[in-house]
């Protein structure tokens, strides 16, 4: 990477390991990991995610001091910012990647990572989806289904971590 800054933003839906990918990818990299998302401000507040994202619905504020602070951070040097909305608000990344996965298997890595009954985990995650997608469209005009623009796109459903790493890091 030389001398140059670089910046690689990678976007996903809950579950589909955006936060291990990009975390990965910086430490790969020997770059600056920023992913400052509703569960960093949430453990900030000591206030639990639910609750945060249920604020959030309520008042813009918390979408905007989430987005700022994660811009911010990102532009300060050479990164890798991993955020549900980083390929639309870092367009000056120099590698956008979009991640995907199924609801089922988004389900079933978050009842790894969080612990729950697989069913009630499908359903908030659909419901938060949702939730987002309306927010999104309403806050700044992203409709974040559509992630066609970005340089990379890759289903993880049957990837590792360290593979999805590898197609990045390769890429940059």
């Amino acid at each position: 990477m030389g001398n140059k800054e670089t910046r690689i933003a990678i976007s996903s839906k809950s579950g589909c390991g955006n936060t291990t990918v990009s975390r990965l990818a910086a430490e790969k990299l020997g770059i600056k990991f920023v992913n400052f998302t509703f569960r960093s401000l949430a453990q900030e507040k000591g206030l639990d995610l639910r609750t945060v994202l249920e604020l959030a619905e309520k008042d813009d504020s918390w979408d905007r001091e989430i987005d700022r602070r994660q811009i911010a951070l990102a532009l300060e040097e050479s990164c890798v910012l991993g955020s549900r909305l980083a390929i639309w608000m870092l367009p000056q990344a120099d590698l956008k990647v979009y991640l995907t996965a199924t609801p089922k298997i988004r389900a079933e890595r978050i009842v790894q990572r969080e612990g729950g009954s697989l069913e009630e985990v499908a359903r908030f995650t659909a419901e938060r989806d949702s939730r987002d997608h309306e927010r999104y469209l309403r806050l700044y005009g992203i409709d974040n289904d559509t992630f066609g623009f970005a340089d990379l796109i890759i289903d993880t459903n049957e990837l590792s971590p360290e593979d999805i790493v590898e197609m990045i890091t390769s890429r940059i």
